[in-house]
């Protein structure tokens, strides 16, 4: 269970629902990201950071190299912010954000579009830098492991997106293997730790032959990203990966407790205040429904941090009140505080305009969100 006595003592006199970042414990995780990374650079996840100042604070530290935004719009925005490498992690159709792009030459050379559809291709600016998004999940049979992304999954596949790229005038410098399979699944059982066993040998295999494929189609490729949070050792691993991404690892949300690669070190919590004391046994806090996307269920929740108070079950977490109960309910008063962690990491960001950073037990930053910055890029 997390001490957040020097958090609670730092922003004592700032009235919640506020966010609070360990600076120490983000520092101590963005270090073991680059550990755990093993010489390979470590490219930032927008969507799992949702703060400038917080991608510019790991963007400084050694062993980190770049962005992976999720936004066309958001990439300009990084690179007109002093952003200078930036790879998007899905496809746009955002058609006013790719003309945008397409006619800033900075921009352009900046920025790195994904596809995986000769569809995508018609919208891309001519010049445009793009990497191909292949599928990394697993398949067994007609079992299918992984998140529905990519359609393209074998080297042929890869080689005629690239050809069909370089058609129109596109420069192809990369491609991409997300396996959300390995990256994103809690060790939570011996069958979990074959399933990313198996999966992992299996795309080794798969993503050597399909670089190889692609380069020898359009020449050398200067991306070849993998990896998340939850896999960087397994992908930097691979002799064929240039990089790895990883965003939620400096958080460290709910979601990511249960690794047998790395120790959790909650970094990003936020607040919420008594309000009502309905009975003895239940405190009622505001707001608090700040529940992560995915399917739903109680591993969306958000995580009370303080022991014996849980959530209830025919509430949850609600839209603008919060009942809590169990045997530390009968000790808050109206005024008093609880703390939780976000299920997920970047998404407090779009529910909160700013953070406190906080260390050595004082608020040494109040930084705006890409929220409290008037951000929203979907």
């Amino acid at each position: 269970m997390p001490d957040l006595t020097g958090l609670t003592a730092a922003t004592a006199h700032l009235d919640p629902p506020l966010a609070a970042l360990d600076l120490a414990a983000m520092r101590a995780n963005a270090d073991d990201l680059v550990r755990r990374a093993g010489g390979r650079p470590v490219r930032v996840a927008s969507k799992s950071v949702r703060c400038r100042w917080v991608l510019d604070t790991v963007l400084a530290m050694p062993g980190f190299a770049g962005v992976m935004a999720y936004s066309v719009r958001e990439a300009c925005w990084l690179v007109r912010s002093g952003v200078s490498d930036v790879l998007l992690g899905y496809p746009s159709v955002d058609r006013a954000a790719l003309r945008e792009l397409g006619g800033d030459q900075a921009l352009t050379d900046a920025i790195t579009l994904m596809v995986d559809d000769v569809d995508q291709l018609a919208l891309v600016p001519e010049g445009a830098r793009v990497c191909i998004d292949v599928d990394a999940s697993l398949r067994v049979g007609r079992l299918h492991l992984g998140v529905r992304r990519s359609p393209l999954r074998t080297p042929t596949d890869a080689v005629a997106l690239a050809r069909a790229a370089e058609r129109r005038a596109l420069r192809v410098v990369g491609v991409m293997f997300y396996e959300a399979q390995i990256a994103g699944l809690p060790d939570t059982s011996p069958a979990v730790r074959f399933v990313k066993g198996r999966s992992a040998a299996e795309l080794a295999h798969r993503r050597a032959r399909v670089v190889e494929a692609v380069e020898k189609a359009v020449g050398a490729l200067e991306i070849v990203n993998s990896g998340g949070t939850g896999s960087l050792e397994v992908s930097s691993a691979d002799p064929v990966v240039t990089e790895v991404t990883a965003g939620s690892g400096l958080y460290v949300p709910g979601l990511f407790d249960r690794y047998d690669a790395f120790t959790p070190r909650p970094a990003l919590f936020f607040a919420l205040p008594v309000v009502r004391r309905p009975s003895p046994s239940i405190a009622t806090l505001f707001g608090g429904g700040y529940v992560a996307s995915g399917p739903a269920g109680k591993t969306r929740l958000p995580r009370i941090v303080a022991p014996g108070l849980s959530l209830l079950g025919t509430e949850g977490a609600g839209e603008v009140q919060t009942p809590v109960r169990g045997a530390a309910a009968s000790g808050l008063r109206v005024g008093d505080r609880v703390w939780f962690r976000h299920a997920k990491a970047g998404e407090l960001g779009e529910r909160l305009d700013s953070i406190h950073v906080v260390e050595d037990a004082a608020v040494v930053a109040t930084v705006p969100t890409y929220r409290g910055e008037g951000k929203n890029f979907g």
